[in-house]
């Protein structure tokens, strides 16, 4: 996090000028001693920032200079506001800090990088779904995480059991409108649903926190489908149909080759009566030829709606 502080750290000299230590930590919220090494190793690394002492002295950069984001290639500042831009709708902080990053470019780049932040539209809801709102302790998980700071949690297990837990925040994921901590645990990486959390108390004590949140991430994932992936079933589908039933499926479905008109598909889900009811709704345009219990599960679906809608 120390390249954040640097960077904001020359941000604020940009700003005022000339800035003491002491009011440099109260803009970071950090102690004045770290805020004098960073002004130090700004200086260390070629910033041309100075200290002058004495009344109304304090460090300040040379002749003014000013730093306007000029390492920034056009294409590389036309990339970030097209990532960033989007949340900008949907955030204050955001909105601002977009307006602060097209003053501090060169004037050449910032016409395009305006266009760029309102090149793309975020709409997170799904068609025929209501927007899911944000959990509302995601921005006290977020601040903990940034801050490396342990956190309390009061939360409802997958059984509808309370349960209580000290973590380690390593870090939050937006899956598909779901929110979830990545947290260290006494019994290692635990993976935290945040709408099932009902009290967050953040600690004085420090989290520690590994070097790539996104690779303890696709180990979650990795894990989670091979859970998801409890029952497999041989299957044909006639060819229209695999877009569809790639969708459905995701991961859980593995082209196996072609017979035909059909395509035979391995698909994978928790239990075979999932996976059956999964099926069913192809009727006759799929064939499951293994296993029995979903071809059992299918025949006792005929069955019921049959005797319901016969």
């Amino acid at each position: 996090m120390r390249a954040d502080r640097l960077v904001a750290a020359l941000l604020v000299l940009q700003a005022r000028g000339r800035v003491t230590a002491a009011r440099l930590a109260e803009e970071l919220e950090v102690s004045v001693a770290t805020a004098r090494r960073d002004l130090e190793a700004l200086a260390a690394a070629g910033v041309p920032v100075y200290p002058q002492a004495g009344r109304g002295g304090g460090w300040q950069l040379v002749g003014g200079a000013r730093t306007d984001l000029s390492g920034l290639t056009a294409a590389e500042a036309q990339a970030l506001f097209v990532l960033v831009g989007p949340a900008g709708r949907l955030s204050p902080d955001v909105r601002s800090a977009l307006r602060k990053l097209v003053r501090a470019l060169p004037e050449t780049f910032r016409d395009d990088a305006r266009a760029a932040a309102g090149a793309v539209v975020l709409d997170p809801s799904a068609w025929g779904r209501e927007l899911r709102e944000q959990p509302g302790f995601v921005a006290v998980l977020q601040q903990a995480v940034v801050g490396r700071r342990r956190v309390g949690l009061e939360y409802t297990t997958w059984g509808g059991e309370p349960a209580e837990r000290l973590v380690d925040p390593w870090g939050l994921v937006d899956k598909d409108g779901v929110w979830y901590l990545v947290a260290g645990t006494e019994r290692g990486r635990r993976t935290f649903r945040v709408d099932r959390i009902s009290a967050v108390t953040v600690t004085d004590e420090p989290a520690e926190q590994p070097e790539d949140l996104g690779r303890e991430w696709a180990q979650v994932v990795a894990e989670v489908e091979t859970r998801r992936g409890g029952t497999t079933a041989s299957v044909l589908v006639e060819r229209s149909l695999l877009p569809w039933v790639r969708r459905q499926f995701g991961r859980q479905c593995r082209v196996l080759g072609e017979e035909g008109d059909r395509v035979r598909v391995e698909l994978a889900a928790p239990t075979a009566e999932l996976l059956a009811r999964q099926v069913a709704g192809w009727g006759a345009r799929a064939e499951v030829l293994e296993p029995p219990e979903v071809r059992a599960g299918l025949a006792r679906l005929g069955r019921e709606l049959g005797e319901r809608y016969g």
